[in-house]
């Protein structure tokens, strides 16, 4: 998966519509190869990312769990740490 693309179910607050956007740009981004598309491949681009958004907002409001829901702020402290020890240079 790719690594910007983070989970975005069962979190309180529940995924605004901008992570889920962004989750969709990543993914086209991914498939396409593209960074930013021509202007020749921008329509298609943008009307992926669109489908792919509407599609990832149904699966995600369509899911159900008994867990209860992840503090957003919790994983964010934690990817913090976890990426603070992986850039993190030891001294030699």
């Amino acid at each position: 998966m790719c690594r910007n693309i983070r989970p975005l179910f069962n979190f309180d607050p529940p995924a605004t519509e901008a992570e889920i956007r962004a989750a969709a740009v990543q993914f086209v981004r991914k498939l396409s190869g593209f960074e930013k598309p021509s202007q020749a491949n921008d329509a298609a681009f943008n009307r992926a990312v669109d489908e792919i958004a509407s599609a990832a907002r149904t699966l995600v409001d369509s899911l159900v769990t008994s867990a209860t829901p992840r503090d957003r702020e919790e994983w964010a402290a934690r990817a913090k740490a976890r990426a603070a020890q992986r850039f993190t240079r030891s001294s030699a």
